[in-house]
């Protein structure tokens, strides 16, 4: 047996290697879907009870979850680097550890400060047991056949919302929020922890001979014309897709659409996501590396634009929001390929941490950005607004289209952090009324606020 901090060496895996690990390829898919559900998603689950009982400002309890995602982000270049020399299993068993220490933190926090440093530590689990270690090991052991390993954890990991959401509020209606975050902060320990320490024990493969143009090492490659390129481009596409996500609902109820239609608009892209991962494969090897990223960032900004340009009517909006969520989904797993395709797996963890970095950041600033951009951008999509059709699905006559910054200023959009990497986004099309000083993601209808999106 192998050491937990001195993993075995062995020969480059590829097909039918007997070192590649059988087991880690199914545990990764269960501790994907457990580590996102309750370090990530039972969070915007929770705020509201947490906020209601404790008197914090929901901007201050926000922005506490989003500096453990920016956190995430820089210390994933360190992890990285840790990643390509020891492989995963010492980093993602410590991770799973930090991850159940850091939700204590947050669940026995007798102040914001104590909550906010909870979420720091929660960041540093974050880099340690979400996609991208996750995504290095499947690429060093699954070589060449690497893809289709991430579509299925990636496929697993969109299910933590669709299981932990729900079962989040289930736990919150019979417990406090500080019980809920221990109970579920023992079903991470009792998943997470031994999956991790049990099933990633194959032998970490010696690194792959690097490409000629990659072989000057990971740092000029980091600083690189065209991986600086790559990086911006990323960025841009992710701030620019998840604020564009966070405006979606605000934009169609001030167009005149009920709240359902809005959450069904904003719901159906999940669904989407789930769909364009299947396709990534079959994209891959049909298109080089620089055409697909391309298209599908080009198409990231198509579908941007035309929930701006088109009115309806609604079925149309469905069809962009799913097209939007095929993208989405695709995205992700381009990100978790392109450097293997452009500068081989030699250094892949450490790349993909400085890739990743500026992307995540943009993806978890985004929701505050988008809000700050909407309203000196009133007049134009006010102006979108009023072109709706008169024909099947576009917005009921009699519903009063809403000025977008004032369901802004109800709503609280800050408290709308979504998923960073692509996830689906749970959405509920009613219930009681909700509290502005709760801090509850929601929205203004024609009726007055309505609980819309509980993540």
């Amino acid at each position: 047996m192998t050491s937990l901090g001195a993993p075995a060496r062995g020969a480059a895996t590829g097909t039918g290697d007997r070192s590649r690990p059988r087991a880690a390829l199914p545990a990764l898919c269960a501790t994907q879907i457990v580590s996102w559900g309750i370090v990530y998603y039972a969070f915007p689950v929770l705020n509201p009870q947490i906020t209601a009982a404790t008197g914090w400002p929901a901007g201050a309890t926000t922005a506490a979850f989003s500096l453990a995602l920016v956190v995430s982000a820089l210390a994933g270049i360190r992890v990285g680097r840790i990643l390509d020399q020891r492989g995963p299993r010492a980093v993602m068993t410590i991770g799973s550890m930090l991850g159940v220490i850091s939700l204590l933190i947050v669940a026995a926090a007798p102040n914001l400060a104590v909550f906010t440093a909870g979420w720091v530590l929660a960041g540093l689990a974050m880099a340690t047991i979400f996609y991208q270690p996750a995504f290095a090991a499947l690429t060093r052991w699954w070589a060449p056949d690497h893809v289709r390993a991430l579509t299925i954890v990636t496929l697993a990991g969109g299910l933590a919302s669709t299981v932990f959401a729900p079962l989040t509020a289930a736990l919150a209606d019979h417990l406090s929020w500080r019980h809920t975050y221990l109970v579920l902060a023992a079903i991470l320990a009792a998943v997470t922890i031994p999956a991790h320490a049990l099933a990633l024990r194959a032998p970490w493969p010696d690194a792959p001979t690097a490409p000629a143009h990659a072989a000057a090492g990971a740092a000029k490659v980091g600083r690189s014309r065209p991986f600086l390129l790559l990086s911006a481009a990323f960025t841009l596409s992710a701030f620019a897709m998840y604020a564009v996500v966070v405006a979606l609902v605000p934009l169609l109820l001030e167009r005149g659409y009920t709240t359902s239609q809005a959450a069904w608009a904003l719901g159906i892209g999940g669904a989407g996501q789930t769909l364009g991962r299947t396709t990534y494969a079959a994209l891959a090897r049909r298109t080089t590396a620089t055409t697909r990223t391309t298209i599908l960032i080009a198409l990231g900004g198509l579908t941007t634009a035309a929930f701006a340009a088109a009115p309806g009517p609604y079925a149309l909006l469905i069809a962009v929001a799913i097209v939007a969520g095929m993208v989405r989904g695709n995205l992700t797993l381009l990100q978790a390929t392109a450097i293997t395709d452009r500068w081989g797996a030699t250094h892949y963890g450490r790349l993909s941490g400085l890739l990743a970095a500026p992307a995540t950041t943009a993806a978890a600033l985004a929701p505050f950005a988008g809000a700050a951009l909407a309203v000196p951008l009133v007049p134009r999509q006010a102006t979108f607004a009023r072109q709706g059709a008169a024909s099947w699905g576009s917005p009921p006559a009699r519903a009063k289209p809403r000025a977008w910054g004032s369901v802004l200023s109800v709503c609280r959009p800050e408290v709308l952090v979504l998923d960073v990497l692509g996830l689906s986004a749970g959405a509920a099309s009613g219930g009681p009324p909700c509290s502005k000083s709760s801090g509850e993601a929601c929205w203004a209808s024609r009726r007055g606020e309505r609980c819309l999106l509980r993540h």
